[in-house]
């Protein structure tokens, strides 16, 4: 299968024995049975996925290690699993939302943040705009720069 990277280091996959492939909703432990590499691309063969049908009921699965494979974290760097479900207040204490997703811009990660209104906010994972992270507290303080949060 042609798998699109989200690791900073593809050639990891190399080292990786068992991966977790989640689709709908579903998490499994997979062998990984051969890599190889194709432009920014990654050609991964799981065992027990043996056809180009398989392959293709897997389109939009996500691939995963466990914690203890994880690339190490240097500071101020967290694991996106652990960012997911965060509650995100502003610098006065007020509840703003639920982080519910990161995205990956190439610059710079953007926290896609699900407001207690109802609204979507786009936080770029900047040092002025993220102020503190509390994986252990599931909470983050935030400081939204002018024109980023229009009011309702």
């Amino acid at each position: 299968m042609k798998v699109y990277p989200t690791t900073d280091d593809p050639a990891r996959f190399k080292k990786c024995k068992t991966l977790y492939l989640q689709r709908k909703g579903v998490r499994e432990l997979k062998k990984v049975a051969s890599v190889r590499f194709s432009g920014e691309f990654v050609l991964l063969k799981l065992e027990g996925i043996e056809t180009p049908e398989e392959v293709h009921t897997l389109r939009q699965s996500e691939l995963y290690v466990d914690r203890a494979h994880a690339v190490p974290l240097e500071e101020d760097e967290y694991y996106i699993a652990d960012l997911i479900g965060m509650e995100v207040y502003d610098e006065s204490g007020a509840l703003l939302g639920t982080l519910r997703d990161v995205l990956a811009t190439g610059a710079n990660d953007v926290y896609q943040i699900d407001l207690t209104d109802g609204r979507e906010l786009l936080l770029p994972a900047i040092h002025s705009c993220v102020l503190e992270v509390h994986p252990e507290e599931n909470r983050m303080k935030v400081h939204v720069l002018p024109g980023l949060l229009e009011e309702p």
